[in-house]
Order: C-alpha cells, then structure tokens, then sequence
C-alpha cells in the first residue's frame, strides 16, 4: 500500500487528512483510486481531457513523474506519492 501525502488546498476532500492510502499500480490508477475515496479529487488534480494538470506535480518518492513515464509511472507497495501544487509569485 502506497502513502499518499495530500496538500493543503485539496484536505478539505479528503476530510482534512494529510494522508491517505492506496493499492493503486500506477499514477492514473492512482488518481481514480483517490476520486473513487474522495470525490472531487480528480477534478482537481486533471483536465476535462484526464491529463494531470500543468500546475500539479507528482511525486514517486523523490521523483517527478514527467522524468518517470507520467501517470502511467508504476507505484510499489510502501512508496511515497506526494500531490504538489506549483506555487506561482513574483
């Protein structure tokens, strides 16, 4: 079971929690894991298309999935996946 580690702006779907689990192999089996526990979630992590958004990135313990194989990046039992949204500033 992976640890899904939730950012602050999307814990108000996931009744507050910081983390949560998954069984889910990949990262889209993943996102639909988390939409399936906590409806929403999808909607805000992917496009209307299923693409995971440009501000969102996913992490595979310390490894961005864009230099993995996207959200078809495999997840191993005790991994770490964390939900990062970019922060934009000037």
């Amino acid at each position: 079971m992976a640890l899904v580690r939730i950012p602050t702006p999307l814990r108000r779907l996931t009744m507050e929690r910081d983390e949560v689990s998954s069984e889910a192999k990949t990262v889209s089996e993943l996102i639909d894991d988390l939409d399936n526990q906590f409806p929403g979630m999808k909607n805000k992590v992917c496009e209307p298309n299923g693409s995971i958004r440009k501000f969102i990135n996913i992490y595979i313990n310390d490894e961005d999935i864009r230099f993995l194989e996207g959200p078809e990046s495999t997840i191993k039992q005790d991994d770490t996946v964390s939900i990062i949204p970019a922060i934009a500033g000037g």
